[in-house]
């Protein structure tokens, strides 16, 4: 795979969508730094940049970390916040405000970020919170408070989050 296709591989997700493109093109080339020690060092200029622009600017919090598979679309961007442990599948939507973190367990450790699946649909302020598991072909309605794992596709709504239908 190509660099020029590794940067622009979210911008067809992201048509008659500029903020979007620009979130995701800087998104993919502050990933960049994921690759070793070396390449960190050498796009730090850039990671503070990348920081300016999405975070203090934008209002997006899409830590360069995160492992975001191809055509991740966003939304109305602004305030969204992903944590860095979280993993994204292909063909995603996030809206605005939505929230992926981790959380301290009782001893006093953080937990892992979430897991999502392919093809999810999160709706605008959602909160996924914890080291849990989204199965692809999910979608999670608006305002939706996600604690546990969704192990199966299917329509999620609600605080706390409860499957209100089964999908194929």
């Amino acid at each position: 795979m190509s660099h020029s296709y590794y940067i622009f591989q979210d911008w067809n997700a992201n048509k008659r969508n500029l903020k979007g493109r620009l979130i995701m093109l800087l998104f993919r080339i502050a990933h960049l730094a994921t690759i070793n020690k070396f390449v960190k060092i050498l796009l730090i200029p850039y990671l503070i940049f990348y920081r300016i622009i999405i975070e203090w600017i934008l209002g997006v919090e899409l830590q360069f970390q995160v492992k975001a598979d191809r055509n991740l679309k966003i939304w109305h961007g602004q305030g969204l916040v992903v944590h860095k442990s979280t993993i994204i599948g292909a063909n995603c939507t996030l809206r605005q405000g939505v929230t992926i973190g981790n959380k301290k367990n009782p001893d006093g450790s953080k937990s892992a970020g979430a897991v999502l699946g392919d093809n999810i649909d999160v709706g605008a302020n959602v909160v996924i919170i914890g080291s849990i598991k989204i199965a692809s072909n999910c979608i999670i309605g608006a305002g939706t408070i996600v604690t546990k794992s969704f192990e199966k596709p299917a329509i999620i709504a609600g605080n706390p989050a409860k499957v209100l239908k089964y999908v194929n």
